[in-house]
């Protein structure tokens, strides 16, 4: 099958190797790996391919700092215009999201990773900048990875990434996209977390965007979380949101029967995961009276007996 693209010696891609294209790359498959290359349509300028090229660059830089990092789709080596990564079978989150509805252990698994990754990306002094659904790709078992670092920032080793503002990107801004991702997955439904919302056309510098832009989270399940990932600077860090996230799988026993209760019951806790106190107390009074009753009768037998 044909397709309007050319590599960078002028053959043309066949259709059937494109596993997905962005702004400046083009992904397709190559024995089972996935190979991206700078996006170069059949009327492309040749200053508009040199402009890909470098954005591939950078990319390639960013792949190099963060290394083997756990939660990264692995990065398998370099070519002077290409870069080899493993194929994740299960494609890009906001496909898979659009054919399936995950359970919400599932949510809760993908959103610690989530959350830890970012963690890890933060740590090596990366700020990712682009964090949105489709830039999550899924491995064959349905574990997820983060992927496209074309907007990142490569910061000095020595930053101190709380307190570090890239001309308006920061790790809160990280953090607030991860929340909009939290919400599309959590709903079904796309939020862009937009820094550039409401700007004119003469300002360029992100800006954090105002709560009302935003939707409202009240009733949602993780609602709080994802609220708390929009409020500037509540989190730290991205590894505080994976603690907040570690402390709904403690209370969390049954979540995938919870996804069942309607919204007006389910918004009456806080994260509407966890029986209540009351009814797990009467399970155990339920069951210690049994106990209580076995012995009793038990008790007696042998006492006739004798």
């Amino acid at each position: 099958m044909s397709s309007p693209f050319l590599d960078l010696d002028g053959n043309p891609i066949n259709g059937d190797e494109i596993l997905g294209y962005g702004r400046a790359g083009l992904v397709v498959l190559r024995e089972n790996i996935a190979v991206k290359m700078p996006l170069r349509y059949r009327s492309s300028q040749d200053s508009d391919v040199e402009t890909n090229r470098e954005v591939l660059q950078h990319e390639k830089e960013v792949y190099q700092r963060l290394g083997q990092c756990e939660g990264v789709v692995p990065c398998n080596g370099f070519s002077e215009t290409t870069i080899q990564l493993s194929f994740m079978a299960n494609g890009d989150l906001r496909a898979y999201l659009n054919r399936n509805r995950p359970s919400r252990s599932l949510q809760l698994s993908w959103f610690q990773d989530m959350a830890l990754t970012l963690a890890r990306i933060h740590d090596r002094r990366v700020i990712v900048a682009d964090i949105a659904s489709r830039n999550f790709l899924l491995s064959d078992d349905l574990s997820i990875k983060f992927c496209d670092f074309t907007e990142s920032s490569i910061l000095h080793p020595d930053t101190d990434m709380e307190n570090f503002n890239d001309n308006g990107y920061s790790i809160q801004t990280d953090i607030g996209q991860l929340g909009a991702v939290i919400y599309e997955v959590v709903t079904g439904k796309r939020c862009d977390f937009d820094l550039f919302k409401d700007q004119s056309s003469t300002i360029s510098e992100p800006t954090w965007p105002r709560r009302e832009s935003l939707p409202n989270v009240k009733d949602i399940w993780l609602g709080p979380i994802i609220d708390k990932c929009w409020t500037e600077g509540f989190f730290k860090n991205a590894e505080d949101v994976a603690k907040a996230l570690d402390a709904i799988t403690s209370q969390s026993l049954y979540l995938d029967d919870i996804s069942k209760i309607p919204p007006e019951k389910e918004s009456q806790s806080q994260y509407s995961n966890t029986p209540s106190a009351y009814n797990i107390s009467m399970r155990h009074m339920v069951a210690l009276s049994v106990v209580v009753g076995i012995i009793t009768l038990y008790t007696t037998w042998v006492s006739r007996r004798r």
